[in-house]
């Protein structure tokens, strides 16, 4: 058996010159434990019952540019029925083809948001980026609110 003779007796220990890579480990390994807790909570689907808004109404023009999409999907302007792919013609015909004008946008309860989107797609396409979106009247707020403005 060999025997390792140190040639000074002090006290001094022995000078390591290797990484200690344990404190490291440790480390991986609870962010590895933190992520592997929070990953599924991070992809937890709720369902949403959105409430009616309570905001303040903004000053309405004198002739506001509804427009409709019903429960069955179909779209009306003002009083007006009329088809997706019209849509931008009849558009312009009643802004004069002014895209600035501000269209104010109401959909049925039972409409999709999906479906909503694709409307507000439409209109994008056809220039008009001012859409109000309308809400009933709900307790609290005086009457129906245009809630923003898409960019």
């Amino acid at each position: 058996m060999a025997a390792r003779i140190r040639e000074n007796d002090g006290d001094d220990l022995e000078e390591n010159h290797e990484i200690n890579v344990t404190p490291f480990i440790d480390v991986i390994l609870v962010l590895l434990i933190i992520f592997m807790v929070a990953a599924p909570l991070a992809t937890v689907d709720v369902d949403v019952d959105l409430p009616g808004s309570t905001a303040t109404p903004a000053p309405r023009p004198e002739q506001p540019l509804f427009l409709t999409l019903k429960e069955d999907l179909t779209l009306a302007l003002g009083n007006d029925a009329v088809s997706r792919d019209r849509l931008a013609a009849a558009l312009a015909a009643r802004t004069n083809g002014d895209t600035q004008t501000r269209i104010f946008l109401r959909a049925d309860k039972a409409v999709g948001y999906g479906d909503l989107m694709q409307v507000m797609n439409l209109l994008r396409a056809a220039g008009y980026l001012k859409i109000a979106l309308v809400g009933l009247e709900t307790a609290g707020a005086p009457a129906a609110a245009v809630a923003g403005e898409q960019p």
